[in-house]
């Protein structure tokens, strides 16, 4: 079967970027895809990737289309396909009544559309194979509604409950579906909510997780378990889900851990200012 083969969309920055270095590191044969393509281009060649055993492309995750093409590129090259990781993600903060429409379609069609397309793509392929493994990044935004965030929320919802009905359908195939729920990343995507009051509950962990710790669930966790869900912390996962379950007690969680989101904000924010000067 040779080395396995695993195909990661939203590469040129942030947990994408980081789990593409460390599977190439780790000996796989890695597909890393991005709609920027320029930046991604950046990244492989400041990590010296191997071109050879890593193959770079640009993806648009809304477009069928891309996906297929980029599809026959894989198995011509490698013939098979072990291990499906979307990771793509858009977020734009505020509160709904004072976003562009336009805001509606990037988050759906990125967020939940973009990856339901490449959750289909592979599993065409790995029915036939009779094995592999969809990882799909949610998160806990996913599970308990964020205001600030509520796009967001709303489509990472749709990806967890995608994910597991997906995981139930699969099963029987002989194909794992695993949906990640993490809480705040330290990324680019977590610094753009910094200035956005409203996203202040995003803040209210009591330290942002690192990339690292994403990497090391999927490695150690994730791949080797193929478990149907995992949320980052457990005990974050833990009060989303009372949250989720109960939307009375979404309400009075909110206001506490909101209050506690805007102190962290303001820290941060504070942090910056002094590194600057």
């Amino acid at each position: 079967m040779g080395h396995k083969v695993v195909w990661i969309t939203g590469c040129a920055s942030g947990v994408g970027l980081y789990l593409a270095d460390q599977f190439a590191k780790k000996g796989y044969r890695v597909v890393a895809s991005d709609i920027n393509y320029q930046a991604l281009k950046a990244a492989a060649s400041e990590r010296n990737w191997n071109s050879q055993t890593v193959m770079v492309r640009k993806l648009d995750v809304r477009k069928e289309a891309q996906w297929r093409k980029l599809l026959v590129d894989v198995l011509a090259k490698w013939q098979q396909l072990d291990i499906m990781l979307n990771v793509a993600g858009y977020l734009k903060p505020g509160n709904i009544s004072e976003l562009d429409a336009v805001e509606i379609d990037k988050h759906i069609d990125i967020n939940t559309k973009g990856l339901i397309l490449g959750s289909k793509v592979a599993a065409e392929i790995m029915i036939q194979q009779k094995r592999g493994h969809i990882i799909n990044i949610a998160s806990l935004a996913g599970i308990a509604p964020i205001p600030g965030i509520a796009l967001y929320s709303s489509s990472k919802f749709a990806v967890r409950g995608f994910s597991l009905a997906l995981a139930q359908e699969l099963k029987p195939k002989g194909v794992s579906v695993s949906v990640v729920c993490p809480d705040a990343i330290e990324t680019p995507m977590l610094t753009l909510q910094e200035d956005y009051e409203e996203a202040a509950m995003t803040f209210s962990g009591n330290k942002a997780l690192t990339v690292e710790d994403i990497g090391h669930q999927i490695f150690n966790k994730v791949i080797p378990k193929k478990p149907v869900e995992v949320t980052i912390p457990f005990s974050r996962g833990f009060v989303a889900k009372l949250g989720g379950a109960l939307p009375q007690v979404a309400f009075f969680l909110g206001e506490l851990l909101t209050r506690q989101g805007k102190k962290e904000q303001q820290r941060r924010k504070a942090l910056l200012k002094n590194t600057r000067h």
